[in-house]
């Protein structure tokens, strides 16, 4: 008697569609889109999402780089100490880094995580806009190929 063949690629499929269905309802019953009522809606937004967070490098994408270079778009999350005063500085720094940094350290840490979630998020929100004008553009060249227009 042989066993049968498994095929890993179409289990996962029904799995991952299977989630699908679930955090559709989901977001339908915790007052999401009505729109996701629609379960081909809701497919072809997961797969535009989808498409923008795993499949591109987040930190190449158009938006950043259409952003006046002068403005900083990115969160610093490193404490940099310095003072403008050349006579008095060194002494000010070393009060700042021996008394009041290690007072703020811990507010610092915490600001820091929140500071690189917030970080990611934008970057996230960066690839799903270029991904939605990229869709648009698509959408926009197909419908004037078949008006005729190029």
């Amino acid at each position: 008697m042989s066993d049968p063949t498994l095929r890993v690629d179409a289990v996962m499929d029904g799995i991952e569609r299977d989630v699908r269905a679930r955090l559709r309802r989901h977001l339908v019953k915790r007052g999401g889109a009505a729109e996701y009522e629609d379960e081909a809606l809701f497919e072809a937004v997961h797969a535009v999402i989808a498409r923008a967070v795993d499949g591109r490098n987040l930190d190449t994408t158009l938006l950043p780089e259409l952003l006046d270079s002068d403005v900083e778009w990115r969160l610093r999350t490193t404490l940099e100490l310095s003072s403008h005063r050349p006579a008095a500085g060194r002494a000010i720094l070393f009060v700042k880094r021996r008394i009041l940094l290690p007072l703020t350290r811990w507010l610092f840490e915490y600001s820091r995580e929140n500071f690189r979630r917030q970080d990611h998020l934008n970057r996230v929100l960066f690839a799903c806009i270029e991904e939605l004008a990229i869709e648009n553009a698509r959408l926009r060249r197909t419908l004037g190929t078949r008006a005729g227009t190029p």
